[in-house]
């Protein structure tokens, strides 16, 4: 697979895990709304303020994963505060999102909202190490392909075998003529044409 390949292949699933994050923190949204508005009045100013607590949240954890991304991207890791604010605000997510089907004791309700958020938490530990591995697998396609497109290099022995082959009875030998049929260097062409008068 050509490096071109693997970064539209990276693109893709870069995309695909994203859209997936996005749609979970969306559906989030709803249920924390519902859980901190606490059953306040419908466009009463609590209730309006409680559409900000999913976001707030939501919105620092995408920071922290595509700034993670990036920096992967780039070989650099991150430190412990970075790791620590992530797992925060998934954690949040996740109770945010739960605390009222646990309350409730609806086993249902718990596997219906715990579903969006444990997503969101694999694809944004997922993403990260995902686009980090798509961009080795890059780096090495490239690899090989200049590694591929790179001419062999002839050896003196396959240049001295052309010479031979060229050779008639009354050639003479000299390190102009092997040049011109070998092809090879000037330095090489005085080694290959006293190798050949030492053979004759």
């Amino acid at each position: 697979m050509s490096a071109e390949s693997v970064e539209t292949v990276a693109s893709q699933v870069d995309r695909l895990c994203w859209t997936g994050i996005l749609l979970g923190l969306a559906f989030t949204m709803t249920n924390v709304q519902q859980f901190a508005a606490a059953g306040a009045t419908p466009w009463s100013l609590p209730w309006l303020a409680a559409w900000l607590l999913d976001p707030m949240v939501s919105l620092v954890l995408l920071a922290i994963l595509r700034a993670e991304q990036v920096l992967a991207r780039h070989g650099v890791r991150t430190g412990g505060w970075v790791r620590g604010a992530k797992w925060f605000t998934l954690a949040a997510t996740y109770v945010l999102n739960t605390w009222a089907a646990y309350a409730a004791g609806s086993a249902a309700s718990v596997v219906l909202h715990s579903v969006p958020p444990l997503v969101v938490f694999v694809a944004a530990e997922a993403v990260t190490d995902l686009r980090d591995k798509l961009g080795e697998a890059a780096g090495r396609a490239s690899k090989s392909v200049e590694a591929a497109a790179r001419p062999r290099r002839t050896t003196f022995a396959e240049y001295l075998a052309v010479a031979r082959a060229a050779r008639k009875r009354d050639t003479v030998v000299t390190p102009a003529w092997v040049r011109e049929v070998t092809g090879c260097s000037r330095g090489l062409s005085s080694k290959l044409a006293a190798a050949l008068k030492a053979a004759s």
